[in-house]
């Protein structure tokens, strides 16, 4: 392909940015480039398109009619002329870079152990960040801020998911406060809890469960991390309600043992979340890939 013509995808790749972000400071920190030169992309993309792209709306920007329609036609386009340039495709031994998955300490425990080695194995080159998980999420996954989350939260259009696998909650419990094997829905009310923070202050699934029986729960500690829950529950009569799979992990402590939840606390599925333009991607073709061998092989040894 000739130099103008990447010159030309470059400008494309520039404008999605600009038009995720609405905002040229953060496009440009965004793709590495100065607030003055990303102003002068802007100002070359005005001139090429003949539209103004961005308009002033306060202290933002807001998209014209017709970078509205851009930004839907290029989520589908950029990601065919990257792989029509790539030619080759993905290499993940000789591949650079970052990529950025959101998840949680339950994603690393749990998965990290099966995932991690493989990935390192076949791109030492790459980067892995784990971000954690928060209400923008799905929106830095629909931005490309993101690569790809784990999560047990289904997500809306455009988004896509798969399961991969199923768990269930049990209950953190001290061994000398909570002898029993499993902890009624009566005395689950009637104690006090250690909540953790996944995301909007709370887990969503465990006070939906409650919700739909007619009932709240008592909270006496919020933190922001399964494994903390786990280290607050010594010598207190407080419940930490995790994932069993990290529970089966991290739970050494001979102090605190597992007790079964309520009945009325049913499985859950965990799946990957992606966004459709990087359906095709070889990287993120790869990546999926590895995430699902890893798996396999988690939840045949469990």
């Amino acid at each position: 392909m000739p130099h103008s013509d990447l010159g030309l995808l470059q400008e494309l790749r520039a404008l999605a940015v600009l038009l995720e972000e609405r905002h040229v400071s953060r496009a440009a920190v965004r793709f590495h480039l100065s607030q003055s030169s990303m102003s002068r992309t802007l100002q070359r993309l005005r001139a090429l398109f003949d539209d103004e792209l961005l308009v002033r709306a306060g202290g933002d920007y807001e998209l014209t009619p017709r970078a509205r329609q851009m930004q839907r036609e290029l989520a589908l386009l950029l990601p065919r002329l990257e792989n029509f340039v790539a030619g080759q495709g993905f290499d993940p031994a000789t591949a650079t870079g970052v990529l950025r998955i959101i998840g949680t300490d339950y994603t690393t425990a749990t998965l990290g152990p099966h995932l991690l080695p493989r990935l390192f194995q076949a791109a030492p080159g790459l980067e892995i960040r784990v971000e954690p998980r928060n209400q923008d999420s799905y929106t830095d996954l629909e931005r490309g801020r993101a690569d790809l989350a784990l999560s047990v939260m289904r997500p809306g259009e455009p988004l896509r998911w798969e399961q991969l696998f199923t768990d269930d909650v049990v209950c953190v419990v001290d061994r000398d406060h909570h002898p029993q094997d499993r902890i009624g829905l009566e005395d689950y009310i009637a104690a006090r809890h250690i909540a953790i923070d996944v995301i909007s202050r709370g887990q969503p699934m465990i006070d939906r469960w409650l919700d739909a029986v007619g009932h709240t729960r008592t909270v006496a500690v919020r933190v922001t991390f399964f494994s903390a829950a786990i280290t607050a529950v010594p010598g207190t009569p407080l419940i930490a309600t995790i994932p069993r799979r990290l529970a089966e992990v991290q739970v050494t402590d001979p102090r605190l043992r597992l007790a079964e939840a309520p009945e009325e606390f049913d499985a859950f599925p965990y799946g990957m979340v992606w966004h459709p333009r990087l359906e095709t991607d070889p990287a993120h073709r790869w990546l999926r890939d590895m995430i699902r061998a890893a798996i396999h092989e988690m939840t045949r040894l469990s």
